[in-house]
């Protein structure tokens, strides 16, 4: 098991909203803290230190990846780097809703 594994067993909430917020589709920084806020009814909001911090960690751990800069229409055009869900972070996803069903009953 590497380091990465064990760091990332049990998913801290950033990294499990985040993966949560790009099971659908492709998003951006600004547009996956405005779903985050949205699908807990703003009872966990991240900072962007927050955000791009956890970001950084999943990109090194192969939870997400880059999918490239483009301009993002509702953003007056402005170029966004957008971040999709790899295999590995859905799984842990999965992983980690399952261990927080099990809690819960």
């Amino acid at each position: 098991m590497s380091v990465t594994d064990v760091v990332m067993e049990t998913l801290t909430p950033a990294v499990f909203h985040i993966l949560l917020a790009l099971t659908d589709q492709e998003r951006h920084g600004y547009a996956i803290m405005q779903q985050v806020a949205a699908a807990t009814n703003n009872a966990f909001t991240m900072r962007p230190g927050t955000l791009y911090g956890t970001i950084k960690r999943m990109l090194d751990a192969g939870f997400v990846e880059e999918c490239g800069e483009r301009s993002d229409p509702e953003m007056n055009a402005e170029r966004r780097r957008y971040y999709r869900i790899t295999a590995k972070g859905r799984r842990a996803g999965v992983e980690e809703a399952k261990r927080l069903d099990a809690l819960v009953r």
